[in-house]
């Protein structure tokens, strides 16, 4: 065992619905995850749209630190993940698990049919995550993401079937 590892703390968190006060910690959270982060305004603008909403994953307790998000759109029974981040320090603890279960049992209770989205093919962790949620490669975008380094990588997009 590690030193560190002897001194980590299982941090419990809830799932809540997205608000917009929720916005400046979201794109905080994007940032820390992608080469070009989402701003507040960009998150704000989406969530004020009717067929968008989102989860936050919040530290119970009276601090009540972000974790992660994400935020989906459902529109005519076809739904998309349009973003999903999970803090650095917390990945690998189920949050981005929580997260998607928040989401699909949103999209079911609203009688979606199916779920796409898309996710950069050199994202191991990620795609782990979707396929043992049940997701299925249905094509590619080849050079959609830009790493900020000038370097292109494929987007996969995926589909879950929900009926």
């Amino acid at each position: 065992m590690t030193a560190p590892s002897l001194f980590r703390r299982n941090v419990e968190f809830e799932i809540v619905p997205m608000r917009a006060s929720d916005c400046a910690e979201a794109s905080a959270l994007h940032g820390a995850g992608f080469a070009r982060a989402w701003t507040d305004g960009e998150i704000q603008a989406l969530l004020a749209q009717e067929p968008v909403f989102g989860f936050m994953a919040r530290q119970s307790g009276r601090r009540a630190q972000p974790g992660g998000f994400v935020l989906a759109r459902l529109v005519e029974g076809e739904a998309e993940i349009l973003t999903i981040a999970v803090h650095p320090r917390h990945q690998r603890a189920g949050i981005g698990w929580r997260l998607m279960g928040a989401v699909l049992r949103h999209l079911r209770a609203e009688g979606a049919a199916s779920l796409f989205l898309e996710v950069d093919d050199g994202n191991d962790a990620a795609l782990a995550l979707y396929r043992k949620i049940g997701f299925s490669k249905v094509s590619e975008r080849a050079a959609y993401y830009d790493n900020g380094g000038g370097a292109k990588t494929t987007a996969l997009v995926m589909r879950l079937d929900l009926g």
